[in-house]
């Protein structure tokens, strides 16, 4: 489980990534699409196309961390921006956690696909 403070600064870039990208590569799409700079501690999200596996590119102060999550099934699902040509959303930490977690941002529900393990 992934764990940031609330401070944190959380960037979801809408338009779809390529995941094939790595550190360098989603390093450039944050420079380019997202006019931010990679190393300023921020969270950047990213989606394929089908929005089943998302990477976040996170600098700790020492280098950069790749993250990723595939989905088996189903998808995430996250709210559009208000002006219709934005290229980034931000997000507060505690809704990347939900994000993450299964919890249809825009609805407040839980997606189809997700069930929580049984506790025994």
């Amino acid at each position: 489980m992934l764990s940031f403070n609330s401070s944190l600064k959380v960037y979801v870039a809408l338009a779809p990534c390529d995941m094939r990208k790595s550190f360098d590569g989603l390093a450039g799409e944050v420079r380019n699409q997202l006019k931010a700079d990679p190393s300023s501690g921020a969270a950047f999200l990213f989606g394929n196309r089908r929005r089943s596996l998302i990477k976040i590119l996170y600098w700790d102060g020492s280098g950069l961390w790749v993250v990723a999550k595939r989905l088996e099934k189903g998808t995430f699902r996250w709210p559009k921006p208000s002006e219709a040509n934005g290229q980034t959303l931000r997000l507060k930490p505690e809704a990347l956690a939900l994000l993450t977690a299964g919890i249809d941002l825009k609805e407040g529900t839980l997606r189809a696909w997700y069930e929580k393990p049984s506790e025994s």
